[in-house]
């Protein structure tokens, strides 16, 4: 015997059918709300004049290599990684504890500079 099973979605407002489920965050809590067409259009509506002056801080990423203010993200160089290298081998012959990856602590690259 087969069995079928509907699943169906139901507005959390007024339990009409729902027909997107919404991801929104406040206080740093996510929450997710089923809403119909209509119900959603109305909690883009209310939320769209927050939105339009908010800073994004997660979601969907953005492909191009420029910020949001229209700066260009600064990349890597190779001679930034070999001062890197550089810095990291002083620092060791020095008695400073860096690790092999990551950001250079400031107070080392500062001796670094004076030393050198």
């Amino acid at each position: 015997m087969a069995q079928q099973v509907l699943v169906s979605l139901v507005d959390d407002l007024d339990g009409s059918e729902a027909d997107e489920t919404i991801e929104f965050g406040l206080d740093g809590v996510s929450y997710e709300i089923d809403l119909s067409a209509d119900n959603a259009e109305e909690l883009r509506d209310a939320l769209a004049q927050y939105v339009e002056h908010a800073r994004r801080s997660g979601g969907r990423k953005r492909t191009s290599g420029k910020r949001a203010n229209g700066q260009v993200v600064a990349r890597s160089s190779a001679a930034d990684r070999e001062q890197n290298q550089a810095i990291r081998a002083w620092a060791r012959k020095n008695g400073f504890e860096i690790s092999e990856r990551g950001r250079i602590p400031s107070e080392v690259t500062d001796a670094y500079h004076k030393g050198n």
